[in-house]
Parts: structure tokens; sequence; C-alpha cells
């Protein structure tokens, strides 16, 4: 009895002693989380403030190098030779660019967005009659003019650009295996077997024929106009080089399944660096 008394009158003391080493021991092994968690959120100032910050949206005629890009896909997705983009934007390794970059997508002196060509303005017609006959035919005359003004100046007139009149040819004989999606496939399968020819869809300059561009494979690109490229996927292959000329028809390439699970071509038609379903720009088989 005299041994459980003496125990209740130690226990609370003994008690305050364990908090107290608690309280003291707790900041030791305690991470700070709230702490790191503001500092990832970016409630510190950064290292360098001196450094502006990337920019968020590219300006028209710019592109912004992303995580992942390398200058040949970005001379796909903006329809330029890679060489030029490297040419303005003084580039001397074509496989060292950073992200958050800015690029030149245009030429020097270009301004994107702004028209080539004004519309020609409607002509003013001034009659002054001679006689009775001569006004209705004077004021036929304008109305005419006037009709023909409007019609040039419509929309639907201005619509198609010289650079659209491309007569495109189809790139392999092969059956369509798989069609346009520009979320999952930005062009068209084509079967066949390897070593089947692949030709050119339309007269162009070779601007890429290489490996490098991560699942193409053995790739080329022919560009067509200033607005218009296509490209060819997957070959066994290749048959052109870069520069060189190439006309509609011309066998440039080999079918092949390279960076492919099976064979077959992938072709893409490109306007200023915009997927198109080649589909609806083949002619009919």
């Amino acid at each position: 009895m005299t041994l459980f008394r003496g125990y209740r009158r130690m226990a609370p003391a003994a008690l305050l002693l364990l908090a107290v080493l608690a309280g003291c021991a707790s900041p030791k092994y305690q991470a700070p989380v709230e702490d790191r968690s503001a500092s990832r959120a970016g409630t510190h100032a950064p290292a360098d403030a001196s450094k502006p910050a990337a920019p968020v949206e590219a300006k028209p005629g710019t592109y912004i190098v992303k995580p992942g890009d390398t200058l040949m896909r970005i001379s796909l997705e903006t329809g330029q030779a890679w060489r030029d983009l490297a040419k303005w934007n003084n580039i001397d390794n074509p496989n060292v660019i950073e992200v958050g970059q800015v690029l030149r997508v245009v030429p020097p002196g270009t301004e994107p967005g702004v028209a080539s060509a004004k519309p020609l303005a409607p002509t003013k017609v001034e009659t002054k009659p001679l006689d009775g006959s001569k006004p209705a035919s004077a004021a036929s005359s304008a109305a005419s003019a006037g009709s023909a003004a409007t019609a040039s100046a419509s929309p639907q007139a201005a619509a198609k650009e010289p650079d659209d009149d491309i007569a495109w040819g189809w790139p392999a004989g092969g059956p369509v295996i798989g069609g346009f999606d520009e979320s999952r496939s930005k062009g068209l399968s084509i079967g066949g077997k390897a070593g089947d020819p692949v030709y050119a869809a339309a007269d162009g300059r070779v601007v890429y024929a290489g490996n490098t561009l991560r699942g193409y494979g053995n790739l080329i690109i022919v560009k067509h106009n200033a607005n218009y490229l296509s490209a060819y996927a997957h070959n066994q292959t290749l048959l052109v080089k870069e520069d060189q000329t190439v006309r509609k028809g011309q066998k440039i390439a080999e079918m092949g399944a390279s960076d492919s699970d099976k064979v077959q071509l992938h072709f893409e038609i490109r306007k200023q660096g915009k997927p198109l379903d080649p589909a609806k720009l083949l002619p009919p088989r």
C-alpha cells in the first residue's frame, strides 16, 4: 500500500518530465513541411530576380521552345525548313536549343498577319450623256464594272490563295489503313509491303531527310511553296537528300517499318505547320 501511494505521488512529476523531454525533442525530428510547400509554391523571390521570366505567349512569327522540342520538330510544326530556322536565329548547332528560347519562324523582314497585296478598289465611272441613248448604256457599263469589282473583292473570291493551287498525287499505291485524326494521327497511314515505292505528292524541295524526329522513323519532308509541305514517314530506304528538287510522282523512298510496329507509309500535308486531312486534298482513286 505504501509503495502504491508513493507511485501516485511520483506519477505527475514523471509525466511532466516526459512532456518536457518530448517538447524539447520534437523540433529535432519533425520536418518543416509547411515551410517547404510555401517555398515550392513560389512565395519566395527567385535566386536571380534580374533575369526576366520566359514569355508565356509567342508573338506572331515566333515560337517558344518547349521541353522535348528539337529544331526538326519545330520546323515541322511551323512549316519551315530547319536550316532556315537555324539561319534566321543564328543557331550554329541545331542540336542545342534551350527551353524558353524565342525563335523567329518567318523570314526576316516579313510581317506576320499582314496581307501581301491589297484588293483593287472599284473603278469610278463618270458618264456625260450626249443624247437619250447613252445614259442607259453608260449606266449599264457602270453597273457591270461595279458588279465585277464587288465579285473580285468578295471574301469567297479572296479565300483561295495562289499557294493553295497544288495538284496533289497519291504518295503510295496501297490501301488507307488509318485515317486523319488531328488529336491522334496527323495524317494518313497507307499500307503496303517493305520496299514498295513512295512517291513525291507534288513538286517541291526536300528540306529534311533523316531519322532524328522521334516517332517518324526514316522521314522525308518536302516543301512545296511558302505555305505547304508534305511528310513521308517510317520508310525503309531514303532515295533523296536535303535541298534536292523533286517532281510529282518521283520515287523518293521505299516503304518500311522504321519506328513503327508494321510496314506503312505515314503521310502528312501541312499548311503553315497546321496538319490538314490529306484525303480531302488527294484526288479520288
